[in-house]
């Protein structure tokens, strides 16, 4: 195809022309949602159409002159491929939190010209940096501004697929309960009202699920508890009649998705309003009545779900024995293909795989897509296989999978290298680093309350010690029947807070890498 009228040129040309009419200079597009989501509904899904690039963090600017797509290590190769051709440049930052993207519009972005970020995706946290940097450097900033609905003619709606309730037995706890111990952290903080915009936090408190996110279990939602009652503001239609009975039960009234900034509004003078600044966004932060005092502490039931009840935790382990069966069922009839010489690719192993965990007890799906990678693919921490790029798995070498389920009692994320042919020496050494950090981590003992990013080094250390690092998080929470990445525990480098202190309960993954 001729680069000059490739589909993402074209768009960002068309981009710029609509930025001109505005009087902007540049376009800041992050990979977020009203909700601050790692994973996106298609309607915010602008960063990948405007760029082509298919990871699934990043941020993009487009300047009036440039464009760049800020990505760390884990999409580097992949963002290089599919960035070529669209005059699109790759800037490679150490980390999916760094503020590179910041830095350059307040190097790039002349003195007294305009950038533009839709503040209803952008967390709060994030235009008070943005803000500030570019106020530093002269520049204005606009938040009011969504721009891709004037460019993108085909943008998907709001998702209609129906909410669920999440029962007992797996429910472990009732919706009475949570909603109680939320209101216990509430009361401590001395508010009067409290508001969630996290979808994975809004389904744990309700004990509600749903479908319109990928491979996580959660539905768009805003949630505004007070001391008595509360309100979830949720597309019409998407709860069914029985079930919003059984909410309001429990004190909970449905409103429609789109006024959750009108109730903010309406908050005054003598009420005092919980949020929590990493967990909101800019613009709905903005709508909270001027009369209204704000708390801003982290949402309590971060805190709560992230530490399973020991109901919970016997779930967890009933789960991860089906999802372990379906991966023996898998293995043991991948040995006898490859010994068959049967052709097996990539996309064959995602396929029998998924079809493995479809047949056991309590699956609903997949928590991830499928990561298989033989050999060199194998080395990108978020490859996808697809219909025009894989890999056969024949000859020598490794194969990584990468994958995981969502099941009632639970959710799983496992990770294996299975030695194809004869591995090389390279290989074996390799293999043997990352398997000697695992167990590190693995049989470490450590006091109560240790930050998790203090524990990150342990599963490096036979690593650093042969001069090799990765440039991921060793480990992420993993929710319950919720979000496969949790927070608020990181065994990363990250900059450690109170918050990521180790708890009994909390459930983490172990997995560091070559």
């Amino acid at each position: 195809m001729d680069t000059r009228t490739s589909p993402i040129r074209l768009r960002i040309t068309h981009l710029r022309e609509v930025l001109a009419q505005q009087g902007v200079h540049a376009l800041l597009v992050p990979s977020s949602d009203p909700h601050l989501s790692e994973y996106l509904p298609e309607r915010w899904q602008g960063r990948q159409w405007l760029s082509g690039f298919t990871g699934s963090m990043a941020t993009l600017v487009v300047a009036a002159d440039r464009a760049a797509l800020f990505a760390d290590s884990r999409y580097w190769v992949q963002a290089e491929a599919e960035l070529a051709g669209t005059g699109i440049e790759l800037v490679k930052i150490a980390t999916g939190t760094s503020p590179a993207h910041i830095e350059w519009l307040a190097r790039e972005v002349p003195r007294g010209a305009v950038v533009a970020v839709d503040g209803q995706v952008l967390g709060l946290a994030s235009a008070q940096a943005l803000k500030n940097a570019l106020d530093a450097a002269g520049v204005k900033l606009r938040t009011d501004l969504d721009l891709l609905d004037a460019i993108w003619p085909e943008r998907p709606g709001l998702p209609a697929q129906p909410v669920y309730e999440h029962l007992p037995p797996h429910a472990a706890q009732s919706r009475a309960d949570k909603i109680a111990a939320v209101r216990a952290a509430m009361a401590r903080h001395g508010a009067s009202h409290h508001f969630v915009s996290t979808v994975d936090d809004i389904a744990w408190i309700t004990n509600l699920r749903g479908s319109d996110v990928t491979y996580n279990p959660v539905f768009l939602a805003h949630l505004l508890l007070d001391q008595t009652g509360g309100t979830l503001f949720v597309g019409a239609g998407k709860v069914p009649p029985a079930l919003a009975t059984r909410l309001a039960a429990d004190g909970l009234k449905l409103a429609p998705y789109d006024q959750a900034g009108a109730a903010l509004a309406a908050l005054v003078a003598g009420d005092t309003l919980l949020v929590d600044p990493r967990r909101i966004t800019f613009g709905l932060r903005q709508r909270v009545g001027a009369g209204c005092t704000v708390v801003e502490a982290i949402n309590p039931s971060t805190l709560h779900k992230s530490r399973k009840t020991a109901a919970e935790a016997a779930f967890v382990r009933e789960a991860m024995a089906e999802d372990g069966a379906a991966m023996c069922e898998f293995y043991a009839a991948f040995e006898a293909a490859m010994a068959r010489g049967e052709r097996i690719t990539e996309l064959t192993v995602d396929e029998r795989l998924s079809a493995a965990r479809a047949r056991r007890a309590g699956f609903v799906g997949l928590s991830f897509n499928t990561i298989a990678g033989f050999n060199a693919n194998g080395a990108m921490p978020h490859y996808r296989a697809t219909e025009e790029s894989h890999a056969v798995i024949a000859g020598d070498g490794l194969l990584l999978i990468d994958s995981g389920g969502q099941y009632l009692g639970g959710t799983t994320d496992i990770t294996r290298v299975w030695p194809i042919g004869s591995p090389s020496a390279a290989m074996k050494r390799d293999y043997t680093l990352v398997l000697k950090g695992t167990l590190a981590l693995s049989r470490a003992r450590f006091p109560r309350g240790t930050p998790s990013p203090f524990l990150d080094s342990i599963a490096r250390a036979p690593l650093w010690a042969e001069g090799i690092d990765f440039g991921h998080g060793t480990g992420h929470g993993v929710g319950y029947f919720l979000n496969v990445h949790e927070g608020p525990q990181s065994i990363s480098k990250a900059v450690p807070d109170a918050h990521m202190a180790m708890e009994p309960g909390m459930i983490t993954s172990i997995e560091p890498g070559v």
